[in-house]
């Protein structure tokens, strides 16, 4: 049995690791502060895991987390393109000072491997087919320059202290758990609840950007191989997705596909920041630690839809 600290475990995301791990019979300790992550996506697994209720930023709550832990997963962040645009700031201090505070931390009790959870934004706008490790970062956000700033010390942190570190860049991940909820909600919540009360869901734009959408099941696999997997991890970077594109627009049509409806976008104006077209090179995750996609956008999108609709019931 291996020992993870998940910082924000309370999230979307890392409450399905949490998930993942604790059905791998490993054990799980969670760092969160519930800034942005919710108590209620840790209850079903209270009792099967430590809880430690506090800050990343705060050195004591890091260093208490990291005792007698093998492996790191960090997911805790202040998320969203947008709210980093409206109070970089915060986003910097939580996303930037906070990981910091972590690999401090994670160096000091000598732990195996942190995994750092980045994100396809690191990549901005530019015109490549395919996103790739090779090309250069182009952040076009506050929130993405914090993910990049953290790969950075994730790789000088191996550079300097021998603290083995891998950088995994999320793209557009969903599933159950994300918060329809939130102004700054991602994209399909935000769709699949609009439509489920029969409503037209605000494309920003034309709908034709496009998105390599991740169903969360492939991201918390890919962080159990990021932390496990037989090589030196030091500071490297990958891709974590499906290698396949779909528009806005595509994805109001699986909606409505599987809702049986035909419900039209309401289109306002493109956001600050977003970026226009999104598509991952896995290859060098497959290479390295045996990704693969368990999941695609279809099967998930459906699973992701039921969850929905079950929830909607027992709310209501």
């Amino acid at each position: 049995m291996a020992h993870y600290l998940v910082t924000g475990g309370g999230g979307f995301i890392g409450s399905n690791i949490v998930e993942h791990l604790l059905a791998m019979g490993e054990s799980v300790r969670v760092l969160d502060n519930f800034f942005t992550g919710r108590r209620e996506n840790l209850e079903p697994f209270r009792g099967a895991i430590d809880l430690i209720e506090g800050d990343i930023r705060s050195p004591e709550d890091c260093a208490r987390a990291v005792a007698d832990v093998d492996y790191v997963l960090h997911q805790a962040a202040v998320p969203s393109v947008p709210r980093s645009v409206q109070d970089p700031v915060l986003s910097n201090d939580v996303n930037v000072n906070g990981t910091l505070c972590l690999l401090i931390a994670a160096r000091d009790a000598r732990v195996k491997r942190v995994v750092f959870a980045s994100s396809s934004s690191v990549y901005g706008d530019q015109e490549a087919d395919w996103k790739s490790e090779d090309l250069l970062l182009s952040p076009l956000s506050p929130y993405a320059a914090n993910k990049a700033a953290g790969e950075y010390y994730l790789r000088a942190f191996s550079t300097c202290y021998g603290l083995e570190t891998v950088s995994l860049r999320y793209f557009n991940v969903f599933g159950p758990r994300q918060d329809p909820n939130s102004p700054y909600s991602a994209v399909i919540p935000l769709f699949i609840r609009a439509m489920l009360e029969g409503q037209k869901p605000t494309v920003h734009g034309d709908g034709l950007q496009s998105r390599d959408f991740t169903y969360v099941e492939n991201v918390a696999r890919a962080n159990v191989l990021a932390a496990t997997a037989a090589f030196p991890a030091a500071g490297q970077a990958y891709n974590v997705a499906c290698g396949a594109s779909f528009t806005l627009l595509d994805l109001i049509a699986g909606i409505n596909e599987a809702l049986g409806t035909d419900i039209v976008a309401e289109h306002t104006a493109a956001r600050a920041g977003d970026v226009r077209f999104s598509k991952a090179d896995i290859s060098r995750a497959q290479r390295d630690l045996g990704y693969q996609v368990w999941l695609p956008f279809g099967e998930g999108l459906r699973r992701t839809i039921a969850w929905y609709q079950k929830e909607a019931r027992r709310a209501g």
